[in-house]
């Protein structure tokens, strides 16, 4: 199993540094996300200050961007990192999508299926020369004159990542692409009874095997030095469980196990702004479920327990600062190694 990490929220000045020494602790793998930044802006600078690393988005936004802006970029990314970069899409929600970025919300999951195909059919007439005529429901490509086409380069099989939490997008993955991030707010029953069985009849549409396609997960982690410290963090990350929790898409991971209900008390104080009511739905039982506690020293085993054979790649829901844990970062990678 390998370790990924990824990265806070930061601006460009700070970049250079982490992904130094994100490379030189021994990570497999950086993610930026489309948080409070651009997920791609920092992804030129993660290449030119890293040689060995897996990088790229978990994930970029994928509707208020064309296929062709995404096609570009991870073109140019690919190039400039020798064929390091992936490509990490995924839908967000609508109230984000209509209300953040301002765009129309229709029909996720089978746009963004014909968004990974017009992609790579921009790939393949760069790469290949075939003509240009993807004519979907959603996205057009049938022009590319030789001004706008950057041409073929050594790394042109980019891979393409999707994330998701229910069965559409699950199955999508397994059909169509190399990798899946899967959300951080799963139980392992979750993964066993519904994300598993539906990658599989997707890559069974696509007479595709598991190896095909590559697992990947941000865990919550619960951990201190002490139990003092343990408690202080179970209610940082409570409350991050309940943020997620709140979003009526992710509903089927409390119902896994019994606790549908609390997905619909949580959306309605969400509503309200009551982000401690939030928080107290949480119970303890549930941060078992959904989240790993455990002493410092203990932690890389107890990941790596609770994913073994379900999962390729994991990195802990918590933020990568070398400058103040960097010692408790190298122990942790050491023991994954």
């Amino acid at each position: 199993m390998k370790l990924d990490t990824a990265f806070a929220p930061t601006f460009l000045a700070d970049v250079p540094t982490l992904a130094k020494a994100t490379e030189a602790i021994g990570f497999d793998a950086l993610w930026t996300a489309e948080t409070s930044h651009d997920p791609y802006l920092p992804l030129p600078m993660v290449a030119e200050h890293t040689e060995r690393i897996t990088f790229g988005t978990s994930i970029a936004v994928a509707f208020p961007r064309s296929p062709l802006v995404h096609a570009q970029i991870a073109w140019d990314l690919a190039t400039q990192s020798d064929g390091r970069f992936v490509l990490g899409l995924g839908t967000q929600v609508k109230g984000h999508n209509e209300r953040r970025f301002g765009i129309k919300w229709e029909a996720p999951g089978p746009r963004l299926r014909e968004m990974i195909l017009c992609i790579r059919a921009i790939w393949d007439c760069w790469q290949n020369g075939t003509r240009p005529r993807f004519e979907g429901e959603y996205y057009r490509f049938t022009l590319m004159t030789p001004f706008f086409n950057p041409g073929p380069i050594a790394h042109p099989k980019v891979p393409i990542w999707i994330a998701g939490v229910n069965t559409y997008m699950c199955e999508l993955a397994g059909e169509l692409c190399e990798g899946f991030h899967v959300h951080p707010f799963h139980s392992i029953r979750y993964l066993r009874e519904s994300l598993l069985p539906e990658i599989g009849r997707g890559l069974a549409k696509a007479a595709r095997q598991r190896a095909d396609i590559t697992l990947s997960t941000s865990a919550f982690v619960i951990a201190g030095n002490n139990d003092e410290e343990i408690a202080r963090a179970k209610e940082a990350v409570r409350l991050q469980i309940a943020f997620y929790a709140s979003t009526r898409t992710y509903a089927r991971v409390l119902q896994a196990h019994g606790w549908g209900d609390t997905s619909a008390r949580l959306n309605e104080k969400a509503a309200k702004g009551d982000w401690t009511g939030m928080a107290s739905e949480i119970t303890d039982e549930m941060l078992d479920v959904y989240a790993v506690t455990a002493r410092w020293d203990d932690v890389a085993a107890k990941v790596k327990s609770r994913y073994d054979g379900i999962l390729d790649r994991v990195a802990l829901y918590l933020p990568f600062r070398p400058e103040a844990d960097g010692e408790r970062w190298r122990r942790i990678v050491h023991a994954f190694t």
